[in-house]
């Protein structure tokens, strides 16, 4: 069967060399956007990547009862005083952050009906831990009709230990903390930068959180949020895929926007690799790569570890460095479904359960492919770029879902991707 879509026509050969600004977190923007429903008036929210999964965010917001201007990069959130407690927009089903709304509304209206999220095929993600977050603070919590169903009488603080450092779970019971009666604890909970970025957010918005950064965040319960005017932090994953495709093409990119820190561990791998590393305080850095870059080997870990959405940069650098080079990935199962693209391209790579085994070649070469979710099309991007012909690449709004202007930011660093429209396509 077929469907007219868009593809992108990559060319092979090219050497990306230049300067690129990076913008707002996609993985920081949408939570922020939900945060806003904690407190009645209109909070501003500047540094907004201009993706698709921004407007999608704002039709989810919409469905409670919000006022959702969007202009450039600023989001501007009206929150009535009145809020609806059902979150079921057909948007809902369209991406993963959605489900972000379910903290907020359990903690200021103390009932929530959110529909099941959607978002990128990676694998199992269940909400068991944002439900039994929900159930320590004092709530139940439910799945029922395909939604997320939450009551509470009244939220208490608690002591909760979360099995994995979910981002999400750490998230949703965050939010729904900070207008809890007493102290939450939360145990073993996500270090991410995006997690910074909230507690920084729902702090001027008058919350009183302690220890963002680390394993335990400890939350004092207030009556009553404010709306503020927030800024995004950039996007790490943006910025790490724009130094992978400067080692992969050996080109030479300086990268603005971004805190090097959030990438200490990128950055060395690709030292590691032969790149050389210039950093700029906390605004940017420089990746110049001369040589092939030499196989490393990657392992997937929650943050300060190697970011399971960078693992299809890792296996597309192995594809083409001088070595063998071994994936492990510990969060994601379903993540190596990009492999099998890598190999339409001629990678030489293999699985076997949670390791992948790259030994690079030369060159790859040009094929038909199809993106499976946004850092997957990303990748395979980079990947068409180090191969021979022109190689397509289909499936691209889940590119256009974490990436703004990316085929434009490509062709100006020397690149030639075309975007092709009303073309027949795999279903």
């Amino acid at each position: 069967m077929t469907a007219m879509s868009e593809h992108f026509d990559v060319h092979g050969g090219a050497r990306l060399v230049g300067e690129v600004e990076v913008v707002g977190a996609k993985n920081s923007v949408l939570k922020l956007m939900a945060a806003a429903l904690l407190a009645e008036g209109t909070t501003t929210i500047t540094n907004c990547p201009q993706i698709l999964d921004v407007p999608l965010m704002a039709d989810v917001l919409r469905s409670v009862g919000c006022e959702v201007v969007l202009d450039g990069d600023t989001a501007k959130i009206t929150t009535p005083a009145e809020l609806s407690h059902r979150a079921d927009s057909p948007a809902m089903g369209k991406l993963r952050a959605s489900v972000c709304v379910l903290g907020p509304l359990v903690g200021r209206l103390k009932q929530a009906v959110v529909a099941l999220p959607g978002g990128d095929a990676i694998g199992s993600r269940p909400l068991d831990m944002h439900q039994n977050g929900l159930r320590a603070l004092g709530a139940t919590s439910t799945i029922e009709h395909g939604c997320v169903v939450a009551t509470a009488d009244h939220l208490k603080g608690a002591q909760i230990w979360l099995d994995f450092p979910s981002v999400g779970a750490t998230e949703n019971i965050l939010m729904a903390a900070v207008l809890a009666e007493g102290t939450t604890v939360i145990d073993n909970a996500a270090r991410e930068p995006e997690i910074v970025d909230i507690c920084v957010m729902l702090n001027q918005m008058g919350a009183k959180i302690e220890g963002a950064g680390t394993s335990t965040l400890t939350v004092h319960g207030v009556t009553e949020l404010h709306p503020t005017e927030h800024r995004v932090i950039g996007d790490r994953i943006v910025g790490a895929t724009w130094a992978f495709a400067a080692a992969m093409t050996r080109g030479d990119l300086t990268v603005k926007g971004v805190n090097p820190h959030h990438l200490d561990l990128v950055l060395e791998k690709l030292r590691m690799a032969g790149a050389e590393i210039t950093t700029f305080g906390e605004s940017g850095f420089r990746v110049v790569q001369h040589d092939r870059p030499k196989a490393v080997d990657f392992v997937t870990l929650p943050y300060p570890g190697f970011a399971t959405d960078l693992q299809p940069f890792a296996v597309a650098l192995s594809a083409v460095s001088e070595g063998t080079s071994m994936i492990t990935e510990n969060v994601y199962e379903a993540r190596f479904r990009f492999i099998e693209e890598m190999v339409r391209l001629g990678a030489d790579a293999r699985t076997d359960g949670h390791h992948a085994v790259v030994r690079g070649v030369e060159r790859l070469s040009s094929a038909p492919v199809w993106a499976s979710d946004i850092r997957a099309g990303a990748g395979l991007v980079l990947a068409g770029l180090c191969a021979d012909g022109v190689t397509e690449i289909w499936d691209v709004f889940h590119i256009d879902r974490g990436y703004p202007y990316f085929v434009e930011n490509l062709n100006r660093l020397g690149a030639r991707v075309e975007r092709v429209v009303g073309a027949a396509e795999r279903c």
